[in-house]
């Protein structure tokens, strides 16, 4: 299994490792200034004839969940490359299980990510993904960065 499991409670700013193979490195920072407890497996580290990428996510959050917005930003060799926003919590009958944590509530969840069929031209991605608790993007809950090369 080429995942590297890990939880931290972060310091800003170092860069944390996920993976690397002989066709895939990642890793992340946060890119918000406060600490987070956080945990982030990927299996399997490639991208080579792989539909299916497994992950899980362990994180304490430092906020109740109402409402949650996610935004994906990808940049692929420093040019902007996909803009993806999706409402995951509003609020009302929502659908995923974070969704009404309160503060300091434990969210452990696997899931997979089907974008791994896609073949990934080899370079540089760069994938900032935000968490906010209103619509208009102002109150961060997380933001990550993830670095992608593919060679």
């Amino acid at each position: 299994m080429f995942g590297l499991l890990f939880f931290i409670l972060f310091t800003p700013g170092v860069s944390e490792f996920i993976c690397t193979s002989s066709d895939l490195e990642m890793s992340y920072t946060f890119c918000d200034s406060t600490a987070h407890s956080f945990m982030f497996n990927l299996t399997p580290c490639s991208t080579k004839n792989k539909p299916v990428w497994k992950a899980a996510l362990t994180w304490i959050p430092r906020s109740d969940i109402h409402f949650l917005k996610i935004v994906f930003n990808v940049w692929y060799d420093g040019a902007k490359a996909f803009l993806w926003k999706e409402l995951l919590c509003s609020g009302a009958d929502d659908e995923y299980s974070l969704c009404g944590m309160l503060k300091g509530e434990t969210l452990d969840s696997a899931f997979d990510i089907k974008g791994s069929r896609l073949e990934f031209p080899k370079g540089n991605y760069s994938i900032v993904v935000q968490g906010f608790s209103d619509d208009s993007e102002n109150n961060m809950l997380i933001c990550l960065n993830f670095t992608m090369i593919v060679k």
